[in-house]
């Protein structure tokens, strides 16, 4: 069983005495296997082959070590966005929709990390790294956004953190509901997630009046 084979990595683990990274990696299994509140303190102890009382050494509780593995997630997530951004290549308008295509890629290659992000039942401000994390993710998001608006005139110019809370948010809809472990038993797609996602985008700046000027191999946008 995959489950059994991770607890005997996370006994090798600390046995060569990693107990944080053991825990850790134990947790992670949890999380994929049943979401991030689908165990006890407890179990993660068991699963990484210790005593009940030994996770406290390095956590205040498992609410600590789930925002323990969310951080590390969002510090993943922010490097996979950062290198998707590329420093606005080839256009603001690309380099928007990558980040968004970044979204689907992480939620489907780290369901874990994705899921104790996103799905912790506890908000990230409860943990002041967390939310530090988190708001760096989402930095390159906004700056994406300010790339893209500040070549749009400025009477009427929409703000830069709504149109990358927008487009954050049609991201994380579309890899919640097509992406993720389970979401694709909602509805099949006509179409892959990264084409639903380009249409929604591409709907999305249009109806900021960006559209044709902005788009791929225009004038304005360069190819």
């Amino acid at each position: 069983m995959r489950f059994g084979h991770h607890h005997r990595r996370a006994r090798e683990t600390y046995h060569h005495g990693n107990l944080r990274e053991a825990l850790i990696g134990a947790a992670r299994e949890l999380i994929a296997e049943r979401g991030p509140a689908g165990f006890s303190f407890a179990e993660v102890a068991r699963a990484a082959g210790v005593s009940p009382a030994a996770p406290y050494r390095h956590f205040r509780d498992r609410n600590a070590l789930v925002a323990e593995i969310a951080r590390r997630g969002f510090e993943l997530f922010a490097a996979d966005l950062g290198y998707a951004w590329n420093n606005c290549q080839p256009n603001p308008w690309r380099a928007l929709e990558s980040c968004g295509r970044a979204y689907l890629a992480f939620a489907r290659r780290e369901p874990a990390y994705y899921a104790a992000m996103f799905e912790t039942g506890f908000a990230l401000e409860e943990d002041p790294a967390l939310a530090a994390a988190g708001e760096r993710a989402f930095a390159i998001f906004l700056t994406a956004a300010e790339a893209l608006s500040a070549g749009m005139p400025g009477a009427g110019r929409p703000p830069a953190r709504m149109i990358a809370l927008h487009i954050w948010t049609l991201s994380h809809g579309i890899a919640s509901l097509f992406v993720r472990p389970g979401g694709g038993l909602w509805r099949k797609l006509p179409m892959s997630p990264e084409d639903l996602l380009e249409a929604g985008v591409l709907m999305y700046l249009r109806a900021l009046s960006l559209g044709r000027d902005n788009r791929p191999g225009t004038a304005e946008g360069g190819a």
